[in-house]
């Protein structure tokens, strides 16, 4: 019997809390031990909502928006952010289906502004000499607008040189952007935060980061974006990190992400000079890039089939035939430095022969449109580049060209994805940045799927159905991008968590703990525990459930029914193979029926074939940040 809808939306209120203030545990914790009080409500400090935004987010200031199409500006970014109807840049209405918490926009740190000043002829770019030039050539014609474009890419992304001869021309444009985000910002309502994208991609490998605030323009208007023109090198971006702290008390982090795209240099173990990491590059690494996004629509990033053989679920959405630029074909040797679950694992070994874990990263997801709309749904995706909004035409256009056909990505094979999901307090701009850093966020792969973990010592199996349910995981536990301390004697961790659908979305198929821990001789390893499955299929003595939960998806309609699968999913689940004296990490997997992927939904939509190169269906997730065990602490 399913559980009514009216259920799932009182498990949703009642039953999943949010993100956190400055420190809230140890302080309920306190008061509650010294003084008695009626109201369990009372004094209650932690997390009590879930808040779904995106953090990866391009307008036409991104030069690759704004010259190849992209009109939409902030403005309309935040608007559509709120829920507002808007046209799109090609001329179509859209609409969220429902409101976004925050938007952080990060527009390229690269000439950012670039393409309206040169359609506005802005002052400060005609008074530079490249920017006069380019200017005259952008408006004759679309000859010159090419031209122009070609010119950026060969002088910016391939030869890291600046075309402009100052940052004067930007300037001004990112002084009026960090205050669009003050005005569009309403605390308790939608948070607008500011950021950047630094697009460093030496010899076509992907490097990047996204960079985000936590202030006001009060601080951010104090700084200039960071960009591949003044370095290549992660570490100089930390120092511009550190500078900006010191200088304006703010707080800033990077998130690296496409590590997919980067042929194994993300996670290689090695800083950007091929030098073995130091526990000194370590802490640093952790200290600002505390989160990785895992999903957005250049793929997903958890694992690949290569890496995880015994997960049925790793083959999704994987770019793997290429680079960013597609210049060097992969190689199975880089995949390892390219995924999250991999690098997880490699952070064990790190940590063992240095003494600090760089790659302890809470996991995260977001879109990297840039057509300044927040798409991440199957059956509302409106594609990266103005190119690739909906027509009939754009499952062959191509996202990343290359000399050789098989390096090549079509639009076709775009994700939709994703959204990050933070625990809070409240939505403010405060709340958001302190759940990021002390990473109790999670990643969607688009879908608004609601999911709580804890780990502790002494939890009871009736706990995780209790109404008290969060009082006692903050309490007693820890949650995700939390660190269990040593156990009493020898016990192993145990684990309650609760799990919601979108309540527009699919029903759950199953969850899942995915533990990652390194041996005695220091040999990592990975296993998959299904720990709650639906329609009351059976988890065998493995801790696998064989029987795949089916599929009610009509291609041809491209539609599918809430017939299968659970609304809300619990699980309380000890590690059996729990040995005290290794190192491991935990984090819960989420998966959604199968449900029509959007070329399926364009395909009914437009009256079209399926492209042949991707699924016709796809099972939506999340995926937790991990909580960690580390030996003798």
């Amino acid at each position: 019997m399913k559980t009514p809808l009216y259920l799932l939306v009182t498990a949703s209120l009642a039953a999943l809390p949010l993100a956190l203030q400055a420190s809230p545990y140890e302080t309920q914790k306190k008061d509650k031990m010294q003084e008695r009080v009626y109201s369990p409500y009372a004094g209650r400090g932690y997390p009590d909502q879930v808040l779904f935004g995106d953090t990866h987010f391009h307008t036409h200031l991104s030069f690759d928006a704004g010259l190849i199409g992209t009109k939409l500006d902030v403005d309309a970014a935040y608007r559509g952010a709120r829920g507002e109807e808007i046209l799109s840049n090609t001329g179509q209405r859209f609409q969220l289906i429902r409101p976004l918490d925050f938007l952080v926009i990060t527009d390229h740190a690269e000439m950012i502004g670039f393409a309206p000043m040169l359609r506005e002829g802005h002052p400060a770019l005609l008074e530079d000499p490249w920017g006069k030039s380019a200017y005259e050539r952008f408006n004759s014609g679309l000859e010159g607008q090419q031209e122009v474009f070609s010119e950026i890419i060969q002088k910016g992304t391939i030869e890291g040189v600046n075309p402009l001869s100052s940052n004067d021309a930007t300037e001004s444009i990112w002084q009026e952007f960090v205050e669009k985000a003050d005005q569009y910002n309403d605390p308790g309502r939608f948070t607008a935060m500011t950021g950047f994208e630094w697009t460093s991609t030496p010899m076509g490998d992907n490097l990047h980061r996204v960079v985000i605030f936590a202030d006001g323009h009060d601080k951010t208007g104090r700084t200039m974006p960071y960009s591949m023109f003044d370095s290549l090198n992660p570490e100089d971006l930390w120092k511009y990190l550190a500078n900006y702290e010191e200088k304006t008390g703010g707080r800033a982090i990077a998130i690296p992400h496409n590590g997919n795209l980067s042929n194994g240099l993300m996670f290689n173990g090695l800083d950007f000079d091929g030098k073995a990491i130091t526990e000194d590059y370590a802490r640093r690494r952790i200290r600002w890039e505390p989160l990785h996004e895992m999903s957005q629509i250049k793929g997903d990033e958890e694992t690949h089939p290569y890496l995880s053989p015994d997960d049925e679920f790793a083959d999704f959405e994987n770019w793997d035939v290429s680079n960013l630029a597609g210049t060097a074909p992969k190689k199975e040797e880089m995949l390892r430095g390219e995924y999250a679950r991999s690098a997880l694992r490699m952070g064990l070994e790190l940590q063992k022969r240095i003494g600090v874990n760089p790659y302890k990263f809470g996991l995260m997801a977001a879109t990297d449109t840039h057509t300044a709309l927040a798409s991440s749904r199957e059956e509302n995706y409106f594609g990266k580049y103005q190119a690739t909004e909906p027509s009939p035409d754009r499952h062959n256009t191509e996202v990343i060209p290359a000399d050789d056909p098989a390096l090549k990505i079509l639009t076709s094979q775009e994700s939709a994805a994703g959204l990050t999901a933070v625990w809070a307090r409240e939505n403010t701009r405060r709340d958001i940045f302190d759940a990021m850093q002390r990473k109790e966020v999670y990643a969607t792969t688009g879908t608004r799927i609601r999911v709580r973990v804890f780990a502790g010592w002494d939890f009871e199996e009736d706990e995780v159905s209790r109404p008290d349910f969060i009082d006692q995981g903050y309490q007693r536990g820890v949650p995700m991008g939390g660190d269990l301390t040593k156990g009493p004697g020898g016990e192993a961790p145990k684990f309650m968590v609760r799990a919601l659908r979108d309540p527009d979305g699919a029903n759950l198929d199953r969850v899942q703990v995915i533990k990652g821990w390194i041996d005695a001789d220091g040999k990592t390893h990975e296993r998959i525990f299904d720990v709650a499955v639906s329609d009351g299929r059976r988890i065998g003595r493995d801790g696998r459930c064989k029987t795949p939960v089916g599929s009610t998806v009509d291609l041809e309609k491209a539609t599918y029914t809430n017939t299968i699968g659970e609304p809300v999913m619990t699980a309380y689940w000890q590690d059996p193979d729990f040995d005290p004296a290794q190192a491991a990490f935990y984090y819960v997997r989420v998966l959604e029926i199968p449900t029509p992927r959007w070329t399926t939904h364009d395909a009914a939509f437009f009256k079209i074939p399926r492209p042949d190169r991707v699924p016709a269906t796809t099972q939506d997730r999340a995926y937790t940040s991990p909580i960690w065990y580390t030996p003798g602490k």
